[in-house]
């Protein structure tokens, strides 16, 4: 299996930010493992969307796959009632 490019949104740097730190961590740690396997167990694709969920206890991190290009593009990190809001 090929390993994907992981590429995150400006905007989920701030993101990361705002969580407390033991969530954060946990997250980066999602994050990177995500360039071995975008379609990791447990992940969920949004049905209005292109694209997947992963959760990580409160948390989720929404992030696109792109396989012609091998790139997972991350695009919002947040507690599970706020990061469905614009997202874009």
């Amino acid at each position: 299996m090929a390993t994907y490019e992981v590429a995150v949104k400006a905007s989920v740097l701030k993101d990361l930010k705002r969580l407390a730190p033991r969530d954060r961590e946990r997250c980066l740690a999602v994050i990177g493992e995500l360039a071995g396997q975008p379609r990791p167990p447990g992940c969920e694709k949004l049905s209005a969307q292109e694209h997947y969920r992963v959760r990580v206890g409160g948390n989720r991190i929404v992030y696109e796959i792109r396989d012609a290009q091998l790139v997972v593009w991350v695009v919002k990190v947040g507690n599970r009632g706020d990061v469905y809001r614009r997202m874009r």
